[in-house]
Parts: C-alpha cells; structure tokens; sequence
C-alpha cells in the first residue's frame, strides 16, 4: 500500500530532514510512526500527501510512484487519503457542517450526496448534536472529532494523522485513539504519528521508530 525506498528530503539545501528512510505499511496495517520532536515524522506523512517533494529515492501508494507525479495529478491521490493534524486546522468561520461538506463540495458532489455523507460521518463520530456550531465554541476533542469527520467524508483508504492527541488530555486522548481504532477496523490503513508512548503502550501496533531524520527501528 504505502511503501519508501530510501528516501531523503533536506530544506534549503543544507538541513536534512529525512536520511535514506526505507519502509513499507500493507494494506489495511496499523502503523506508528515514533520519535522525538524534528526527528522527521511529520516530513515523511508531508511527503505521503505530495506536500513535499523527496531529493532522492521513491514513494509508492498503491504501486504508484507519486514523487514523479504531475501538478494536477495530486488531488486525485489525496482524495483517497484523509488527514488529521494536531491544531485542527478548521475553518473558524465555517461552522461544523460546512468544514465536514467543503471538501465534497470542491469535488463536486450534489448537494443531496454531501448531506447525507456529511450527516453520516457526523453521527459516526459523534458530533452530529454540534453540526452548526462554530469551532471556537466546542472543546478541544470535539474539534478533532471534527477534523477526523473531515478526513473520513471522502472515504478515503488511507488514514494520516500527525500527533492527533497532542493538545489533549489523558480521557479524551483515549476517546480520539478509540475513533481511530475503529476506523481502522473497517478496513482503513492507518498512519498515527506520535510521541506519546502511553497510547502505544495502551493500544499496541507495529512501531516505525525514527531519530534525526534516520529510521532506527521496525518492528
């Protein structure tokens, strides 16, 4: 499904961000990816989306090397996959309903389909009572509930999230993991990238551990 072959990205020509990293996530596995603040994880899920572009080796999604893909080919390879950031990243001007639909939207569905898939993925996450609130006015955890309904409308086969419970405390961190858990049960490949080793030890996956940009463990 997803796979790296020695693949290196420096910044300005001068920091290395990631150094030879090799690795390979089935399809349908659950992965984290470890490691301490700058030592490249949020780089190598940056890269998976096309938001980077590696100085050498190759990236496969699906057997499809996207470091060579064109312009207007990358939004096709990130409809099917969905993203969750640490700070949410919602729109403060749009309400619940319409972060979740916005992406539909841009890809053009009816307004009938957008409301039925908006509606659905609300209620899965449990947020549909907050659907036209903004997201100043919900709680930490509900707005990633939000932006986890956000990456799943476009029910996408891959699931990314960079440090999703970084800015939340122990109980809600345990109901976010738990969402994950059972998108990933339906089937969806999973991504966490984390440095929290509770979540890890709690709810134990396969561990891509990484420092200084180097991939030092697999297993």
């Amino acid at each position: 499904m997803i796979q790296f072959y020695h693949v290196s990205k420096s910044y300005d020509g001068r920091q290395q961000a990631v150094s030879d990293i090799s690795f390979r996530v089935k399809k349908g596995e659950f992965v984290y990816l470890t490691g301490p603040s700058g030592a490249g994880k949020s780089t190598i899920l940056r890269l998976m989306i096309c938001a980077e572009t590696p100085d050498d080796g190759q990236i496969l999604i699906a057997g499809r090397n996207i470091a060579r893909l064109k312009q207007h080919d990358i939004p096709k390879l990130r409809r099917g996959i969905g993203v969750v950031f640490q700070d949410f990243k919602l729109i403060e001007r749009k309400t619940v309903y319409e972060n979740v639909a916005l992406s539909l939207r841009i890809l053009g569905y009816s307004e009938e389909v957008i409301r039925k898939k908006t509606g659905h993925v609300l209620k899965s996450v449990g947020v549909y009572s907050r659907k036209d609130s903004y997201p100043l006015q919900l709680s930490g955890g509900e707005q990633q509930r939000v932006a986890i309904a956000r990456a799943l409308v476009k029910d996408p086969i891959i699931l990314v999230a960079d440090e999703p419970t970084g800015n939340l405390d122990w109980d809600v961190t345990q109901d976010i993991m738990a969402l994950i858990k059972d998108i990933h049960a339906q089937g969806t490949t999973v991504i966490v990238a984390t440095h929290n080793r509770e979540i890890i030890k709690r709810m134990p996956k396969r561990v891509l551990h990484i420092e200084a940009g180097r991939m030092l463990e697999q297993g």
